[in-house]
């Protein structure tokens, strides 16, 4: 994958992960103080503090679904794995992941697991 791509996804992630932070603390008074308190560059590492919590009560399972997957992908980009497909191991298109950067997947992959879940 290439290295200014994986960047430009990891910055989006972070992006994503903050939108959601930001919104639960828009919703929940006692969220927004501990958000209040910290640095601002730390608010994208808050899900992995001790107040996971009271995210988990504050957030609905859309967003504890889409704050996990974002985790991970962060996970994978540290990693050097960001971008392959965890069932086949091929690269993940970048139209894909520029879509879903949180993408497990490949297209082919996506579809098989969906026809199996029906």
């Amino acid at each position: 994958m290439e290295k200014t791509f994986t960047e430009q996804m990891q910055e989006l992630l972070y992006a994503q992960k903050r939108e959601i932070l930001e919104g639960l603390a828009a919703t929940n008074e006692e969220f927004r103080a501990i958000v209040a308190e910290m640095d601002p560059k730390d608010v994208a590492d808050v899900a992995s503090d001790d107040i996971d919590r009271k995210m988990i009560e504050a957030l609905g399972s859309q967003d504890i679904k889409r704050l996990k997957a974002i985790d991970a992908a962060l996970t994978r980009v540290s990693q050097g794995r960001y971008g392959l497909c965890m069932a086949c191991g091929k690269k993940i298109p970048q139209e894909r992941l520029a879509a879903i950067p949180y993408a497990v997947l490949c297209i082919q992959c996506q579809k098989s697991e969906e026809r199996r879940n029906r």
